[in-house]
This record gives structure tokens, sequence and C-alpha cells, in this order.
């Protein structure tokens, strides 16, 4: 008798913690966005073209019409006993023109289409959720700026995850609403930045090593609607 494949529907679910660290909650997780698998070519492609488009292209080298002097030959054809030159603005000079150089004129911006941007980053959120890098925070209860408050808050949350605490690339807080006092909460913790959901892009969300969203419901709406 020929084996058969039995097929089962698993939900995925995490946890929701509270600003002081306890689990306050379940959530279900939308399996088109957390439930991706790896796809590194679509990932580094997406990346690398937001990187491109990111450049400003300041670099601007002169060539050899461009740089000053040299408007007479430095020394007459023969009998000098030297090479034989025609102007000083020639590449093999030093203050002379550069050749291929960089110019302004180039541009860098890469089209990306928009499934493009939007699988890229689902399968990033994807791999986060796998290796347990996303936290999700009912609420900040963040009213005024406040540094100390917090720094409360990731301590709290640094009790189960370990790398929070760590100085390089720890977090990128994905609010509904980057509002003033949250950002400017975070603002002096230098290994944490503050983004709103609605912007969330993979190369923000593979630049930090966890991943912390408040307000779950709200944003997991916000972050499904992306795909339509």
């Amino acid at each position: 008798m020929a084996d058969t494949e039995t097929k089962t529907n698993t939900k995925l679910s995490a946890p929701i913690f509270s600003i002081d660290g306890k689990e306050a909650g379940n959530i279900d997780l939308p399996e088109a966005v957390f439930g991706l698998a790896w796809n590194g070519d679509l990932v580094h492609q997406v990346v690398t073209g937001m990187q491109s488009n990111a450049r400003f292209g300041n670099a601007n080298t002169k060539d050899r019409s461009e740089v000053s002097g040299g408007g007479k030959k430095p020394w007459k054809q023969k009998g000098t006993g030297r090479a034989r030159h025609g102007s000083s603005r020639s590449p093999i000079w030093r203050g002379g023109g550069i050749t291929f150089g960089p110019t302004s004129e180039k541009i860098y911006t890469k089209t990306i289409p928009k499934k493009m941007r939007v699988k890229a980053l689902f399968t990033a959120l994807s791999q986060k959720f796998r290796d347990g890098e996303i936290i999700f925070v009912d609420n900040f209860n963040i009213t005024e700026p406040k540094t100390k408050q917090a720094e409360a808050i990731l301590a709290a949350l640094s009790a189960k995850n370990e790398k929070l605490s760590k100085p390089k690339n720890a977090a990128l807080i994905a609010s509904v609403e980057k509002t003033e006092a949250v950002k400017k909460s975070f603002a002096n913790i230098k290994r944490v930045d503050v983004e709103e959901v609605r912007n969330l892009n993979p190369v923000d969300v593979l630049g930090h090593t966890y991943l912390i969203i408040e307000s779950p419901a709200e944003a997991l709406q916000l972050i499904s609607e992306r795909k339509k």
C-alpha cells in the first residue's frame, strides 16, 4: 500500500508582551506574511536596489578638459632630451585630469517592482519570526519623552531576549504611529531606531537584530495591506 501524505494546517502565533516583560496575551499571525520560505536571491536584489536608490552620486572627478592650466606646451617637441608632451593637463601629470573617474552624471537608480518589494519584506519578516527575533508589545504607554522609561522597557524585554541588550544593531521599533514622545524617548539609545509600521522595508528589518512591533493587531493589519 502506497504511503499517503497528510497535510496539517499549523497556525502561526506569537506571544504579546507588556512593557514590564510579562506575557499579556497571544496573537495569530498571517502565514502569507510570517510563513514564507527564505529567498536569498529576491531579498538581495531588493536590498541592493534600495541601497542604490539611496545613493546621492556626489563623487565627481575632472577630466583633462576640465582641470586648470595646461594651455601652453610645456616645452618644445624636440631637442630637449625629454619626452614629448603637449599639455600638463595629461592624466600622467601631477594635477592633470583623471581618466575614467566617477562623475556626478552617473545615475544609480534602479526600478524595484512593488510585488518584489513587498515579498522581500514578508520574506525578511518570516525569517525574523523563525529566528525568534520579533517581539510584539501591546503598548509602550509613553506619553512624554523619557529616555529612562524607554530604557526600562528594553531592559524588561531583554530578560527573555539576550541579544536585545547588546550594543550593536539591537532593535528596530515599529510603531503604528511614530509619536514625538516615542521617537524622542528612544532617540538617545544608540542601538535602537524607531519607524512607522507602514514604512517597514527589508533594509531596516535586516539591519537590526530584533524587530519590536507595538500594537500588534493594528500593525499586522497595516502590514497585510501592503500586498494589495
